[in-house]
């Protein structure tokens, strides 16, 4: 049976999505005939400021993904902080770069899922994947939400959790909190959940 590749594809400033995103990869790599590759989208910030805004060196491991290469994923799980709410600029600018897979509808039918990271707990969880589904809606992809399927886990009120019913999340405060266990199982419960679909689908194809 042929492998089914799911694609990870983030942007992190400071590293929060990006330990989402290996547990969203551990997630996808424990569904029997999944394999997971995981790609950063490119930095539109110059060094110079990032170095002004502190921001740590990208993973030199995890190679920059070219819109073209989406084409051969079979499902993709995006990941990205938020801005005012909505998606950063830097994911934003690379959807904004697939218009020939628009115009071809290459994507058409793949399954995506998204996680990300705001700063607060009212700073975007939920409007920034709503927001983002507009981007995958224009691709004809198929949008795959955690839903309440995480269990228990979805329920706890007794730790702050991020994330919500449409994917996996983090909360960063000032920069200095790292994501949780329960974050992060969170991650590993969606990457696993868009493997199966993605596998079911392309079995169907």
């Amino acid at each position: 049976m042929p492998v089914t590749k799911v694609f990870v594809v983030y942007y992190s400033m400071y590293g929060h999505v990006a330990k989402l995103a290996e547990s969203v990869k551990e997630g996808i790599n424990s569904v029997a005939g999944c394999e997971a590759q995981v790609y950063q989208v490119p930095e539109t910030l110059s060094p110079e400021v990032l170095g002004r805004m502190h921001a740590p060196p990208k993973p030199a491991g995890i190679p920059i993904i070219t819109p073209t290469k989406l084409a051969e994923a079979d499902g993709i799980v995006f990941g990205f902080p938020t801005r005012f709410g909505m998606m950063a600029a830097q994911m934003k600018a690379f959807f904004d770069s697939t218009g020939s897979l628009w115009q071809s509808q290459a994507l058409a039918g793949k399954p995506a899922g998204i996680f990300i990271s705001t700063g607060t707990q009212g700073g975007g969880q939920e409007t920034t994947a709503l927001t983002a589904i507009t981007q995958l809606t224009h691709h004809g992809m198929i949008f795959v939400p955690v839903g309440y399927g995480f269990g228990a886990g979805m329920f706890k009120m007794d730790e702050v959790r991020g994330g919500s019913p449409y994917g996996a999340g983090t909360f960063a405060g000032a920069g200095d909190r790292m994501p949780t266990k329960l974050e992060l199982d969170l991650a590993l419960h969606q990457g696993k959940m868009l493997a199966t679909v993605a596998k079911k689908l392309k079995a169907a194809s």
